[in-house]
């Protein structure tokens, strides 16, 4: 399990990275780290600090099944890949996560 206060803290005042067709607002004010379900959860455990992206209260509302609604459900898989690929690539530039041998 990986946990990390830099990697969920860098979410603060970032533009949401789900961006959720008809319901994102994209509000810096509300985007917070937004855990995504993989293996590593379970009851009342979060999954690791790898496994989600940054994203607004109204796109956070949707992945945790809090509001439900077929723009998210019928492309879950598309909407949660992308928005961790972006939060990665942004923890990358925030030099939170580095590669030993990468190049940009």
């Amino acid at each position: 399990m990986i946990r990390s206060k830099k990697i969920t803290g860098a979410a603060r005042s970032e533009d949401c990275l789900i961006n959720i067709a008809g319901v994102c607002h994209n509000n810096t004010e509300t985007t917070v780290f937004c855990h995504f379900p993989d293996e590593s959860h379970g009851t009342s455990r979060k999954s690791s600090d790898i496994s989600g992206a940054f994203g607004c209260s109204d796109c956070h509302d949707r992945v945790d099944g809090r509001v439900r609604g077929s723009d998210f459900d019928d492309n879950k898989d598309f909407y949660m890949r992308r928005a961790q690929t972006r939060t990665i690539h942004r923890l990358f530039e925030l030099e939170i996560l580095t590669i030993r041998d990468s190049r940009r």
